[in-house]
């Protein structure tokens, strides 16, 4: 089977999936629909194991425009990132059941999560940039309606401002795009593979995936997303949206362009500053989610680091540290999201002595935790460590330092959030009750400490 017919195959069934679960009637099989859609998704698009019979028509199918186009490119950097994000995707999918059985409008739901990982799909599988940029797209108005699903006055106003943020960035990263089909008349990635773009063009794709990642300046989007169902943001901030900005800068500027080191130096810059002044912020803040929203942002400035650094090992770091902060964030949203269903407070002043009550959400939350402070044997130490030591290869020895230092800025407020909200008096009685949503965020946790452990899992799995 080819590479663009098992993607597109993969696309073809999410997406319609999601339209099947939007119109269909019983919300119980709108659930069902959605379900066996993600999972078909990640069987088609990842595993290549599907019917033969797709050998045999090739991609006589595709639309004239697509002819001589490479549609997608199919590299062990996209079948990870395409993996970690549907698979987590698919466990938020299933959290779901339990979390929004008593709301209304569910159908809707599952039509833009199972959109949103279908569009996801195709973007990291793109070959071509008009491609990426449509998929990019797509994830946008998903979060946009995601965001609002409330459909409350703050519920909407967070929902647009999160849309034209990131708008704003996609639009200048098309006029980027515009500059780099003047000058090459391309629009296919490995046609363009080693060709050098000006730093003007340079500057306008990153203002894109910074915008996306929610990375200083663009940051001011992505607490506010918080008023959101927890599986949403958990999707936002874990297994798709913010994911697709640092994906597509490694894409862009290490395995494709030529750029130069000015720029490079630029968006180092900006990945310690994140780190650091996001660290801040989560430090002071008192709302569970808005703290987790601000450890996404400081996190992917890690990730950005180290695709900008520019070496093996730093770049090793970025792809492993993707992987890690999927699996990690989302097991904090989504036990985040437990403690706020179960006693609908989300400020940690208010809560405590929950690890009595509820055991298993305490240890994975505190699992998730170590992951993403980096702590030995957990899954983002190994991502921090090459990054950190790709800092010290390039010669950037401050830089590294102040890497070192937001590193203990995690650890401050992932053990104040624990400290609070587990630790201490016990102010509620309520106990763990929807087993899938327990169930989920077990089986994050124990990932995160399990490619800790077997570190390999992932680093001989990427080549490039």
């Amino acid at each position: 089977m080819t590479n663009n017919a098992l993607i597109l195959s993969s696309i073809s069934v999410l997406i319609l999936g999601a339209y099947i679960a939007r119109k269909i009637f019983n919300e119980k099989l709108s659930k069902f629909i959605s379900l066996v859609s993600v999972i078909l998704g990640v069987f088609l698009g990842i595993t290549g194991l599907t019917f033969r019979y797709f050998e045999n028509i090739g991609t006589n199918f595709l639309p004239l425009v697509f002819k001589n186009w490479d549609v997608f490119l199919v590299d062990s950097y996209a079948i990870l990132m395409a993996f970690v994000s549907s698979f987590v995707g698919l466990l938020i999918v299933i959290y779901s059941f339990g979390y929004m059985e008593h709301y209304e409008r569910q159908k809707e739901y599952y039509f833009y999560v199972t959109l949103f990982i279908g569009a996801m799909l195709g973007l990291v599988f793109s070959g071509n940039l008009i491609i990426l940029y449509v998929f990019w797209e797509i994830t946008s108005i998903c979060s946009w309606q995601l965001i609002s699903f409330y459909r409350k006055n703050i519920h909407l106003s967070a929902g647009n401002k999160a849309f034209l943020v990131t708008f704003l960035g996609s639009a200048l990263m098309l006029i980027g795009i515009s500059f780099i089909y003047k000058e090459y008349g391309t629009f296919n990635l490995s046609e363009l593979k080693g060709k050098q773009i000006s730093d003007f063009v340079a500057l306008l794709l990153l203002a894109g995936m910074i915008a996306k990642s929610s990375q200083i300046p663009f940051h001011i989007w992505l607490p506010e997303a918080g008023v959101a169902p927890t599986p949403v943001t958990a999707l936002l901030h874990a297994a798709v949206l913010v994911k697709i900005g640092v994906y597509t800068f490694g894409r862009i500027f290490d395995f494709t362009f030529s750029v130069l080191p000015e720029i490079q130096i630029t968006e180092v810059i900006i990945s310690i500053v994140t780190i650091l002044l996001a660290g801040f912020m989560a430090l002071v803040e008192t709302d569970i989610k808005r703290i987790l929203a601000y450890s996404t942002i400081s996190q992917l400035g890690y990730i950005f680091l180290g695709f900008a650094a520019n070496v093996k090992v730093s770049i090793l770091g970025a792809i492993f540290y993707i992987a890690s902060h999927a699996f990690a964030k989302a097991g904090l949203f989504l036990s985040a999201g437990i403690v706020e269903h179960t006693t609908k407070e989300r400020n940690i002043m208010k809560l405590g002595g929950l690890a009595e009550t509820m055991p298993l959400t305490s240890i994975s939350f505190l699992l998730c935790g170590f992951a993403i402070i980096g702590l030995p044997p957990f899954s983002g130490f190994w991502g921090k460590f090459f990054i950190i030591k790709g800092l010290i290869e390039k010669g950037y020895i401050a830089y590294s330092i102040l890497a070192v230092f937001g590193a203990i800025l995690t650890l401050m407020y992932i053990m104040r959030v624990y400290n609070y909200t587990f630790l201490g008096e016990k102010k509620f009685e309520i106990k763990e009750h929807t087993k899938e949503m327990v169930i989920i965020v077990v089986v994050l946790a124990l990932v995160s400490l399990l490619i800790g452990i077997f570190p390999n899992l992932i680093l001989s799995f990427v080549k490039f």
